[in-house]
This record gives C-alpha cells, structure tokens and sequence, in this order.
C-alpha cells in the first residue's frame, strides 16, 4: 500500500529524500504497539506513528522504509520511492546502504508471529536485496556513521544481509520472539529468490513489486 492509500500529509515529513548507492542489508523492526489490531485500522496506525515521529522524534518522515502487518499487508513507508535506495531513520549509526522493515506489533519472548507478516517480510527483503544481487542468508560489512550505535564511528562490522535492529544498536527491538524467526525468514528470502538447494539461483521467477503487490490483500 503506498503513502497515497495510507493518506500520509505529505507536509509533515521533510521535502527532500537521501539516497544511499544501493541497499546491501536490511534491519528488522518492530513497532511496539498493540498486536489486537485489525488490519483494516493499519492506515490509521501508520498515520499515528508518522506523526510521533515527524512531531516528537524529528525524523523527518516515518523512519522505516516498510512497514508489514499482521495480515501480511506491505506498507510504504518513508518516502523516496520503494525501489530506490532511500535513507531512513531506524538503526542509528547503520541508515546508510540499508533498508529498514517494521513489523506492526510487540514481539517479546512467547508472542506468535503471524505466518503471513513473516512471508512478507521475507518476500519483501528477497526483492529490496535482490535489486543489488545480495543473497539473504549472506553476511555484509557496513560501517558505522555514528558513536551511539553498538560501534563506534568508522568502525566497519559484520552483519547479515537480514538482521535485527538490536544487532546495530542497543535496544531489545524487534523483540525475542521476531529476532528467533529471522533465520527461518533468511532462508525463505532465499528460496523466494531461487537460492535453494533444489532451485539453483536464476532458475526460479524473481521477486519483483508486481508479485509482491500481488501477494498482499
């Protein structure tokens, strides 16, 4: 769903986008709201979370590049253009070169991560990392561009190419039950780009935003 659908005021968030030269890895989030939702009040959720975080936090724009809920739905999130490498805000000291995806909800030890929000965010990160050939189950080096991230500024370090936020920055986000499901998530991203065992890569159809407009209700 683009911002049109979702009715964000455009005049809240800063005019101008920052582009990275392509995205290599991806961050995972969560938003740490209530997972009681119906998914047709996600428009109004999202609106409510760009204006904490134009208003309160000054982000500019919403800080992730995507936003999945529980239903499996795709969200735009700050603007600039899907299938460009926009920078956003949402793993301090690792925006740069990276794209983040937020999923709607709380996802603390126990909590059951939907199967369809699961299979969009594998989907989406096999195409947003398949625009720049990266296999998801991949490990990249991205440096850092700030002191308050886990890594002092310059310092270069290791990370999957589908990572948590907390692996960049020091917070619990996106929770331990979200953080478990990742490997299962890098594989099916895998698969979804055709890097299986059984699919050599190529051999299957790509991941493109056609197949993942498709894919979402």
């Amino acid at each position: 769903m683009s911002r049109v659908q979702w009715r964000a005021d455009e005049t809240k968030r800063d005019p101008r986008a920052h582009y990275a030269n392509g995205v290599t890895a991806i961050f995972i989030h969560h938003t740490d709201t209530p997972n009681a939702y119906d998914c047709a009040d996600v428009p109004h959720i999202l609106r409510n979370l760009y204006t904490g975080q134009t208003r309160d936090q000054g982000w500019g724009d919403l800080g992730y590049n995507f936003v999945v809920d529980r239903c499996g739905n795709i969200y735009e999130g700050r603007a600039g253009g899907v299938d460009r490498p926009v920078v956003g805000s949402h793993t301090q000291g690792f925006n740069q070169g990276t794209a983040g995806i937020a999923a709607i909800g709380t996802f603390g030890r126990g909590t059951k991560v939907p199967a369809p929000m699961e299979h969009a965010i594998a989907a989406l990160a096999a195409w947003k990392l398949g625009l720049r050939g990266v296999d998801p189950r991949s490990k990249v080096r991205l440096t850092s561009t700030n002191d308050k991230s886990r890594y002092p500024k310059g310092t270069s370090a290791s990370f999957y190419a589908i990572s948590a936020h907390r692996d960049g920055f020091a917070t619990d986000c996106p929770g331990e039950a979200l953080v478990a499901r990742l490997p299962a998530i890098r594989h099916l991203a895998a698969d979804l780009q055709g890097r299986s065992a059984r699919t050599p890569f190529g051999a299957a159809p790509p991941v493109t935003l056609r197949t993942l407009h498709q894919g979402s209700s």
